[in-house]
């Protein structure tokens, strides 16, 4: 045959036509159960016997049926989706916090679309006009402003507000015991000599920086010391800005040991220290809020304090999954998950 030919046999040829999704019907029909029933198997809303369960689930594999959220959603003019805004996705805390949520939710058959906002509030507000968009029926944030949690709640959406909380809210919140932490890590620093101990620090607006720098007044106060402000090092959130911050405050003033108010601001500290080829312990000490995994890994390994994030996350998923049940009274519930101090090799006795 010609080339002219070939094609156009090939043009008049039909097009291929999409594949079929298999339906409840399907299911049903392979289990020789009916559709409703198959809707009750295969969530957790409604009662289907174990048996039942088991058998229509394995109809439903057999076929290779998968839920379709969105038409469910569509009849039943609800969500099972919960969305979840964070700051930074890059930093373990966010990424680990967002492991606990999605465990929990997924354990109750819902689903978490997650949202990185940068730490931006026009970002954090734009998303959080998304996910009211998309119905969802609740929310966890780490909230930039208290705006989106407010627009949020105004909109009928169940609010978690995760690690901080800004200003006055209705909204639930769950948080690290960021000042009985700071002071057990600062005790620490006392207990072994330190009475000039920097501290870096990013913010006190949110309820995250002010209870780690109330911990470490508090410490101070327990033993009858006087802080010395110019040793509290105010930085931005950011490992560059803080190793800059961390250059000043050794090239001002005398101290023999820091203490970084959270990850991010450690790295920095840390690469300042061995630019200088400090030796840590013997000549300072760092520790730092917020245990993160490479933390462990250097030498020496940071003495920090673990916030359990993961934990943080699972118990922010099941504070907003009891919310959205109507599981709990009006008033608005603050959840603490304790914190715990790690003592490794980076904190030692005070230099002579």
């Amino acid at each position: 045959m010609s080339p002219r030919g070939q094609a156009a046999r090939a043009v008049s040829q039909p097009a291929q036509q999409p594949v079929r999704r298999p339906t409840v019907q399907d299911v049903a029909r392979e289990a020789g159960v009916s559709p409703s029933t198959v809707s009750r198997a295969l969530h957790t809303r409604g009662y289907a016997s174990p048996a039942v369960r088991a058998r229509v689930r394995a109809a439903a594999e057999r076929i290779g049926y998968v839920t379709d959220h969105n038409a469910r959603n569509l009849r039943s003019r609800t969500s099972t989706s919960i969305g979840v805004l964070i700051s930074d996705l890059r930093n373990p805390f966010y990424a680990d916090l967002a492991a606990g949520i999605e465990e929990e939710l997924r354990a109750a058959e819902y689903q978490m679309v997650l949202v990185n906002d940068n730490g931006d509030p026009a970002e954090e507000l734009q998303a959080a006009e998304t996910l009211l968009a998309m119905r969802v029926p609740g929310v966890i944030v780490t909230p930039v402003t208290a705006k989106c949690p407010q627009v949020l709640q105004d909109n009928g959406v169940h609010v978690v507000c995760a690690d901080r909380e800004l200003g006055r809210s209705n909204s639930d919140v769950v948080l690290s015991d960021n000042k009985t932490g700071s002071e057990e890590l600062t005790e620490h620093l006392i207990g072994l000599g330190h009475t000039r101990i920097g501290m870096l620090i990013d913010e006190t607006k949110w309820s995250t920086g002010a209870g780690r720098l109330a911990g470490f007044r508090a410490a101070h106060a327990a033993h009858d010391l006087e802080v010395d402000e110019d040793l509290i090092a105010y930085t931005s959130f950011d490992a560059d800005a803080a190793r800059r911050t961390t250059r000043k405050l050794l090239n001002d003033h005398h101290v023999t040991a820091i203490i970084s108010a959270n990850n991010v601001l450690a790295q920095g500290a840390l690469a300042e220290l061995k630019d200088r080829r400090i030796k840590i312990p013997r000549q300072l000490s760092l520790a730092a809020y917020d245990d993160v995994p490479w933390m462990s890994l250097v030498q020496p390994a940071l003495t920090t304090v673990d916030q359990s994030t993961v934990e943080m996350g699972r118990s922010c998923a099941r504070l907003l999954l009891a919310r959205i049940r109507g599981e709990l009274p009006p008033r608005r519930r603050i959840v603490k998950v304790p914190a715990r101090l790690v003592v490794r090799g980076s904190t030692g006795p005070a230099p002579r």
